[in-house]
C-alpha cells in the first residue's frame, strides 16, 4: 500500500509517518521509485502500535522507539514483550543491564503488606513492578484513615483480578508476529481498563438497587 493508504488505515497523518520513517521508529517501505515505497501490515501494525504508545500511555517518542528496538530483538518472548509493554520489565533485560546501584529512596509504608498480599496469591512478580508500590501506597492509607481493610481485606479483589489477568493473556495466546503481540498486549492490559472500570461502576449502580432498594438514577429524599 501506498504511504496515503497506510494513513487512511492508521489514523496517522502523512506527515508524521514521514517523520517516524526519518527518525527509524518505523522501519522503509519497498522502494518502488525514486521517491515512492510500498508498505506492509508489518507497518500497520507498528504504526497503531507507535500511536497507542504515545497518546494512550504517554510515552515521549525516544521511550517509545526504545521499546520498539527492544521489541524487535526479543524474538518469541512473549513475557518480556508484554512486561516491556506495561512499562513493568525494562527494555533491557537486567542481566544485560546490569544490577545497578541500589535505590536511596525509602522503601514506602505498606510495602511489607502489599508483599503479603502477593505472596498469599502465589504470584512471582519482578521488583521494578510499579503496581506494587501503589498496593503499598493504598494499604498505608487504608491504615491511616483506622479502615478495617487490610491487605487480606483485598484478597477477594486481588482473586477477581487473577481471574481478569487469566483472560488478558489468553487473548494474546493465538498472535504469532511479535508487533501483533505487542499490540494485543496493549489492548488487552491499558486500552481495555477504562472499560473495566465503568463495567465496576455499572455493576456497582446494579448492586446497589438490588440490595438496597430504589431504581436506578433516583435519589432519596429527605
Amino acid at each position: 500500500m501506498k504511504v496515503s493508504e497506510l494513513s487512511r488505515r492508521t489514523g496517522v497523518q502523512v506527515p508524521l509517518i514521514k517523520h517516524y520513517l526519518r527518525e527509524g521508529m518505523l522501519p522503509p517501505g519497498r522502494s518502488t521509485a525514486s521517491n515512492q515505497a510500498e508498505y506492509g501490515e508489518d507497518h500497520v501494525h507498528r504504526l497503531r502500535l507507535i500511536r497507542t504508545l504515545i497518546a494512550v500511555r504517554g510515552l515521549s517518542a525516544s521511550a517509545t522507539k526504545e521499546i520498539l528496538d527492544a521489541l524487535t530483538t526479543e524474538q518469541e518472548d512473549l513475557h518480556q514483550v508484554f512486561g516491556i509493554v506495561l512499562g513493568v520489565r525494562p527494555a533491557k533485560r537486567e542481566e544485560e543491564a546490569g544490577a545497578g546501584p541500589p535505590s536511596a529512596e525509602p522503601a514506602p509504608a505498606g510495602l511489607a503488606d502489599a508483599h503479603e498480599l502477593i505472596t498469599e496469591m502465589g504470584w512471582e512478580v519482578s521488583q521494578g513492578n510499579p503496581a506494587t508500590h501503589t498496593l503499598a501506597e493504598v494499604l498505608a492509607a487504608l491504615a491511616d484513615l483506622d479502615a478495617d481493610i487490610d491487605w487480606r481485606g483485598l484478597l477477594p479483589y486481588a482473586r477477581l483480578a487473577d481471574g481478569i489477568a487469566d483472560v488478558d493473556v489468553e487473548q494474546m495466546r493465538g498472535e504469532r508476529d511479535l508487533l501483533a503481540q505487542a499490540e494485543r498486549a496493549v489492548l488487552v492490559s491499558i486500552l481495555l481498563e477504562p472499560a473495566l472500570l465503568a463495567l465496576r461502576r455499572l455493576a456497582q449502580e446494579a448492586k446497589s438497587s438490588q440490595h438496597f432498594g430504589g431504581k436506578p438514577g433516583e435519589t432519596n429524599s429527605a
